[in-house]
């Protein structure tokens, strides 16, 4: 029994201790803690409107984002107000302020009802109020019982000052009831000096920043969208963003480089107190966001845009161009994955204006053609069934019920570095028919299986083919890859004449090369910048490297100068240059009148190189789909292409 009242006295005891060290951390630790929040909430702290975000510039300081201030009237809420108060407050603005807004029926009717009292209670039956009484209807559905019986009429009797009344009124009360409000952007400096003038309770001017863009519409969609004062953070990212500590009427980047550096975008802004008298003491000022450096050259896009303008005006003077409009160049550093050009134009046949086209680089995918050969004959160096010592006399390969499928002429006998320079695809049919462990013999069956699909996509992939690069964006797509397995379709993949892909996994693919095999991740970003200070900056990322002996990886590179230097690719870019790459000739399809259907065949072109081949110091990817078209009974490729690389190379390596 006594053991029983000693356990008490100390569960008692500690009871008593853990009390005491409450209230001596309440009253003695955390007293200055505790009356600066209780003083937060006599004085209230608020921030007014935006902060300038940070630049975006690129790899040699120039400005290619920026902010310019607008001034904004805006609202913040006074504890205590009344409904009246605030409808005063709007109809006052209504005389100063000018706005221009599209009239949404919902704040007529919520505005209605706030200034019609005794009509309100007209609209909801005795019944029906018993009905709440009991519990059997809710006041929200009283509420929308009312809005659902105001009539056409009844808004008619609003004026043009009580409409605008309406659409303030409601601006005044969105999202959350501490927040501040905008009221109008870019208001006028009679506007803006008016509302100060008049010292409306919890109305005063602020500075809106809003981003300008000194090349106007130069890669002005890859820098993405920012939202808008009166839209705020995007729905969908409501939780995210509080979570965060936003609020709601944040601007916050919403599209590609605005959105992906966000958080170091991101300005600060400046905090008030809003005193007894309602008027603000300013406490902190508002702080610019980090500036964005990019790898991009923008003179350098400027005339690689310039030359694809160029090369697509001349090449619609040709033959069989009725459906050619558009091409990519990317330039990249291969040592490190970033990116100094980036692309993408395309002529508006009804205006004969150019758009700028360069997202696609990231999400539309193409047939590419032999310029693959580099990862299908690594396909055969991993497989051990290509003998380097061996050549093989070009020829034709014919499967059973499948029509004899060649290369584009007789090449004659070839090893594995001819079977690039020539690109013969009778070559790459035999290696890949060696790959399912069977020899090639006239009208087999080779039973293809999907592992033999798997083997190449596996090696494909390694080099970036038909799976994301990492570049630092948004909404980057993977290649298609064909879901049938088919004999031909086999040997179909191995020359590129399957399987599609996006510029930017050829990017990679040839950086790849470049590298003897590391896959890097790609990036536009070069370093984020607070004032002097490097915040974060790119470094070469690996994602993989591909398993194969640097001896064969030295035979690619090889066979891609040869290429260059007499080879297919002759004239692309010129031999001073050191250059090693491959060029890609692919059938592909095009919807000729936009039904979805893709109705014409046609002939794409690409090409990938980098140089100087021993010490690369750059890479570039051209691509121009729908070159020509096999519907006409002229045949004539207009080698555009080559054209555009050819330009490309010359200020690529005589200026950068």
């Amino acid at each position: 029994m006594k053991l029983k009242y000693i356990f008490a006295y100390i569960i008692v005891g500690t009871i008593f201790f853990i009390a005491g060290m409450r209230i001596y951390t309440l009253n003695v630790v955390d007293k200055e803690k505790y009356r600066q929040i209780l003083d937060s909430q006599k004085n209230k702290i608020i921030s007014l409107s935006s902060a300038p975000r940070g630049r975006i510039i690129d790899r040699n300081g120039n400005i290619l984002v920026d902010n310019i201030g607008s001034k904004s009237i805006v609202y913040h809420k006074i504890d205590g107000i009344t409904t009246k108060e605030e409808l005063k407050i709007a109809n006052k603005l209504v005389s100063i302020l000018n706005l221009e807004y599209k009239e949404s029926l919902r704040e007529l009717k919520d505005y209605y009802l706030i200034i019609n009292e005794e009509e309100d209670k007209k609209l909801i039956t005795e019944e029906e109020y018993e009905k709440v009484q009991n519990r059997k209807l809710t006041s929200d559905d009283l509420y929308k019982l009312k809005l659902e019986r105001i009539t056409d009429d009844m808004l008619n009797s609003l004026d043009e000052n009580q409409r605008k009344a309406a659409h303030i009124y409601a601006l005044m009360n969105k999202g959350y009831k501490y927040e501040v409000k905008t009221i109008k952007n870019e208001a006028s400096e009679e506007e803006y000096a008016k509302v100060l003038e008049e010292k409306i309770p919890g109305v005063t001017g602020s500075i809106t920043w809003q981003r300008t863009y000194p090349y106007k519409d130069v890669l002005k969609k890859l820098f993405g969208t920012v939202s808008s004062s009166d839209k705020g953070i995007p729905l969908e990212k409501k939780e995210e963003y509080l979570n965060k500590g936003y609020s709601l009427d944040e601007r916050v980047g919403t599209s590609y480089l605005e959105s992906q550096y966000e958080e170091y975008l991101k300005g600060t802004k400046a905090t008030y107190r809003v005193n007894d008298d309602n008027t603000l003491t300013l406490l902190t000022k508002e702080k610019r966001g980090n500036d964005l450096v990019l790898s991009i050259d923008i003179n350098l896009q400027m005339q690689v845009e310039e030359i694809i303008r160029n090369k697509i005006l001349e090449g619609k003077k040709q033959r069989n161009t009725e459906y050619y409009n558009h091409a990519y160049v990317i330039i990249s550093d291969p040592n490190d994955g970033s990116i100094l050009a980036f692309a993408g134009q395309q002529l508006e046949e009804n205006t004969n204006e150019f758009k700028d086209i360069s997202l696609n680089i990231i999400s539309a995918n193409y047939t590419m053609g032999s310029v693959v050969k580099g990862a299908s004959q690594t396909v055969g160096y991993q497989a051990g069934v290509i003998d380097v010592t061996k050549k093989l006399i070009d020829s034709c390969v014919k499967l059973y019920l499948v029509p004899q499928k060649c290369s584009f002429k007789k090449l004659g006998a070839l090893d594995d570095i001819g079977a690039l320079k020539w690109s013969s695809n009778y070559y790459q049919f035999i290696t890949a028919i060696k790959t399912t462990n069977k020899t090639y013999t006239y009208n087999m069956k080779l039973q293809a299986t999907m592992d033999d699909f798997k083997r190449y996509r596996d090696t494909f992939a390694s080099f970036g083919l038909g799976v994301k690069t990492g570049i630092d964006l948004p909404n980057e797509k993977e290649g298609v890859l064909g879901n049938k397995v088919a004999d031909d379709l086999l040997l179909n993949l191995a020359i590129g004449q399957y399987d599609t892909y996006t510029p930017i996994e050829l990017v990679q693919y040839i950086n790849t090369i470049a590298s003897s095999g590391k896959r890097l991740k790609l990036s536009l970003m070069k370093e984020i910048l607070h004032n002097d200070e490097i915040l974060k900056k790119h470094e070469a990322t690996i994602l993989n490297e591909v398993s194969l002996d640097p001896y064969y990886f030295a035979r690619i590179k090889e066979g891609f100068r040869q290429v260059l230097n007499g080879g297919t690719g002759a004239g692309y870019t010129p031999l001073e240059y050191n250059p090693a790459g491959k060029t890609g000739t692919s059938e592909s399809f095009y919807d000729s009148d936009n039904d979805g259907i893709s109705d014409v065949k046609t002939i794409s072109m690409s090409y990938a190189m980098f140089a100087p081949v021993d010490n690369p110091k750059y890479s570039m990817v051209v691509l121009s789909p729908h070159v020509s078209h096999t519907n006409s009974k002229v045949e004539h490729i207009a080698y555009i292409n080559k054209h555009i690389a050819k330009e490309v190379s010359k200020i690529l390596f005589e200026n950068y």
